[in-house]
């Protein structure tokens, strides 16, 4: 009976609060234990949802079941990407902060784990730690967002005003000037849909430009920006 409890508090407190960490004492139980996560998966699907869970987040959520969604957003659903009523230049910068965010997340959290794995047996290879989402994810400028992507997104105004509603949504956090991954960021978009669009659409190519300049820019040396200088005056 306790289990059947834990599960209906599991769910209620999903529902409650939209998102839990993978830390929480309930989650982390339910992570573990497949007749409790079965539970709580049952308890969701009497109303229409599904638990989403993704190892590389650190946190969990629900989401609405397939098939679903067409009775309950009826002809939008077939937008399945802006059922939340996201503008079109919303979704757009969803799109870009999840491809600067998430992308290169993804790679970090595969390299750290492979280094890992070197040093320990084949006997427990398969007890790799994988690295937490805030330990590796990394952080946009707005100052640089603004700067590359301002013009095609609306410019100040408009970006400010898609940024805000990101994040109530819980995609992203703002902290300060940074832009950082928000609990629903790497959850509730699909990465194995979208990466493979992305890295092999025009956006892949933006972004590696921009991926690119940023590197040179931080290898450029005072001294070569002296030189620059001089030559100039020159």
């Amino acid at each position: 009976m306790a289990e059947h409890d834990d599960a209906a508090l599991l769910a209620a407190e999903l529902l409650a609060r939209r998102w839990l960490p993978r830390q929480h004492p309930r989650v982390k139980r339910a992570l573990v234990d497949a007749d409790l996560w079965q539970s709580v998966e049952d308890r969701l699907a009497q109303v229409g949802l599904r638990l989403v869970d993704n190892i590389h987040a650190d946190h969990v959520t629900t989401a609405l079941r397939r098939g679903v969604d067409h009775v309950v957003f009826g002809e939008t659903a077939l937008n399945g990407h802006n059922n939340i009523d996201l503008p079109r230049d919303a979704v757009s910068l969803l799109v870009v902060l999840w491809s600067l965010i998430i992308l290169p997340k993804r790679e970090r959290q595969a390299a750290r784990e492979a280094e890992v794995g070197e040093g320990q047996s084949e006997m427990f290879a398969g007890e790799r730690p994988l690295p937490r989402a805030r330990d590796v994810s990394p952080v946009v400028s707005y100052t640089s967002l603004l700067a590359d992507f301002g013009n095609q997104l609306g410019k100040k105004t408009r970006m400010d005003t898609n940024l805000r509603r990101l994040e109530t949504h819980g995609f992203i956090e703002r902290r300060g000037d940074d832009i950082a991954e928000g609990p629903l960021l790497d959850l509730l978009l699909d990465y194995d849909v979208l990466a493979a669009r992305v890295l092999d659409g025009t956006l892949g190519a933006v972004l590696e430009r921009t991926r690119v300049q940023a590197r040179d820019a931080a290898q450029a040396s005072p001294h070569d920006a002296t030189d620059a200088t001089d030559a100039q005056e020159a």
